[in-house]
C-alpha cells in the first residue's frame, strides 16, 4: 500500500511552476508595469500573494491527506433500515468486495491500482499531488484548482498589461532576458490557465451532479443500458444542485473557499435521491 504525502517529480514539477510564475508575476510583471512601492502595485501584490499562498496551503493539504480509507472492520448491514442502499457486483448480485484488499466496499469507494488501496468516495488518482482524489481530500483538491484559476488569470492580465506597457515605451528593444520571460511565462501561463479553467468547470458539473468522475462514466454506460431496455437511469445520490453543492463544500458559503471537510462525514454513507423524498414525505 503506498502512503499519500510522497514527493515525485510531477510535484516537483508544480512546485518550480508556482515559484517560477510568483517570481515573474512579483519583480517583473507588476515591478516593471506598476512598481511594487505604488499603491496598485502593492495592492496587487499582496493580492496575488495571497492567492499563492492559499493555492500551495491546498495544494500541500491535498498531498498529504489521506483521501479515505475502509475501516478493517467494515462489514455493510443489509438488515440496517439507515443504510439506504448498498452497491453490489455488475455480475452475480453479490456485495461490492475487493479481493486485493480483502475488503467490502462501501457505496463509491474503488480500488486504486496506483496507490494500491481501497479509496472511499474516489474521484481519480492525480498524478500532480501523487495520490487520490477521494472522500476526504476532495474538497481541499476542488479550492486548490480555484485559487489555482484565480492566480493564473491574475499572473496573465498582468502579463499582458506589463507587456503592452513596455510595447508603449520609447525603448526600442525589448532587453533579451526579460523578453525570454515574458515568452516562458506566456507558453506557461495561457495553457495552465485554460486547463485549469476546464479543469474547474468539470468538477463545479460533477459537484452540481453529485458525482465523481468514475460515476460520470459508469452512469454513461449505465444509461446506455438503461435506454436498450425501455427504462430510465437516474444517479441515486442527485440531490439537487443546492444540496449537492454543499455536501461538498459545507453549508456555510464562508467556508466555500476553506479546506475544511468535517461536515462531509465518514465516507461509509451517502444520502440517496429517495432519502430526500422520504424526508420530505414524513415532514408532510
Amino acid at each position: 500500500m503506498r502512503r499519500s504525502g510522497s514527493i515525485s517529480l510531477p510535484v516537483l514539477v508544480v512546485l518550480s511552476a508556482i515559484c517560477y510564475i510568483y517570481y515573474t508575476t512579483l519583480f517583473i510583471f507588476i515591478d516593471g508595469w506598476l512598481g511594487l512601492k505604488t499603491s496598485p502595485g502593492l495592492m496587487n501584490a499582496l493580492i496575488f500573494t495571497a492567492t499563492v499562498c492559499m493555492c500551495v496551503f491546498n495544494y500541500a493539504a491535498a498531498i498529504l491527506r489521506d483521501p479515505g480509507s475502509i475501516p478493517p472492520s467494515f462489514v455493510p448491514d443489509i438488515e440496517d433500515a439507515q443504510t439506504p442502499i448498498h452497491e453490489i457486483k455488475r455480475k452475480g448480485g453479490d456485495l461490492r468486495y475487493c479481493q486485493k484488499c480483502s475488503l467490502f466496499k462501501p457505496p463509491r469507494a474503488h480500488h486504486c491500482r496506483v496507490c494500491r488501496r481501497c479509496v472511499l468516495r474516489m474521484d481519480h488518482h492525480c498524478i500532480w499531488i501523487n495520490n487520490c482524489v477521494g472522500h476526504a481530500n476532495y474538497k481541499v483538491f476542488l479550492v486548490f484548482v480555484t485559487y489555482a484559476v484565480i492566480s493564473c488569470t491574475h499572473s496573465l492580465v498582468l502579463l499582458v498589461g506589463n507587456v503592452t506597457y513596455v510595447a508603449q515605451k520609447d525603448e526600442q528593444q525589448i532587453e533579451g532576458s526579460l523578453k525570454t520571460a515574458y515568452i516562458i511565462s506566456g507558453v506557461l501561463l495561457v495553457p495552465l490557465t485554460v486547463a485549469l479553467s476546464i479543469l474547474l468547470g468539470w468538477h463545479i458539473y460533477l459537484i452540481l451532479h453529485n458525482k465523481t468522475t468514475i460515476e460520470y462514466h459508469e452512469g454513461v454506460r449505465a444509461m446506455w443500458l438503461a435506454e436498450k431496455v425501455g427504462n430510465v437511469y437516474s444517479n441515486p445520490y442527485d440531490l439537487g444542485p443546492y444540496e449537492n453543492l454543499t455536501s461538498v463544500l459545507g453549508p456555510s458559503i464562508f467556508t466555500w473557499v476553506c479546506p475544511t471537510s468535517g461536515h462531509m462525514g465518514s465516507g461509509l454513507w451517502f444520502r440517496t435521491a429517495r432519502d430526500r423524498t422520504n424526508s420530505i414525505m414524513t415532514s408532510r
